[in-house]
């Protein structure tokens, strides 16, 4: 399984925005230009954050985005699958029951693609994005006193 820029820079953003949005609406200009990321793309995986019920947008002055749920109750793979769709590693017909697989009675290695595709969900299922935040501040804190 290959994540494409559309699932880390969104998975970014998110993060970006659980750090800096617990004043208020953050700007689409504001998270491009921390996280180095191009306002028009940005635009583009914020509205499919926002289809998801990730976030939610803010009209007008002082508007921007915000996370339309806590930190705690988002997890990186609620992000991923709004980004990426189906983030299994290995698809397989015979794990399926509406696909046709003509191997899928005596094909032993379904279980192995079954297995890691498991892990990968499981992993991504626990990981919150309040955990990422936590850490960037942390990594952002010791930039500071690095530089400051």
């Amino acid at each position: 399984m290959k994540i494409s820029t559309k699932g880390r820079y969104g998975l970014r953003a998110l993060v970006d925005l659980a750090v800096y949005s617990e004043k208020g609406p953050i700007s689409i200009n504001s998270i491009a230009a921390r996280q180095n990321i191009s306002e028009r793309y940005l635009e583009q995986l914020m509205a499919m954050l926002k289809k998801a019920g990730l976030v939610k947008s803010i009209r007008g002055a002082g508007g921007g985005y915000l996370l339309a749920k806590p930190t705690e109750e988002i997890s990186v793979g609620d992000v991923l699958r709004a980004l990426e769709g189906n983030i299994e590693a290995a698809a397989c017909a015979g794990l399926q029951s509406d696909d046709v697989c003509l191997t899928a009675d005596s094909c032993v290695t379904k279980y192995v693609w079954q297995k890691i595709n498991d892990t990968i969900n499981e992993t991504v299922d626990e990981i919150m994005i309040r955990q990422l935040a936590e850490e960037s501040k942390k990594v952002n804190l010791l930039k500071e006193e690095r530089h400051g």
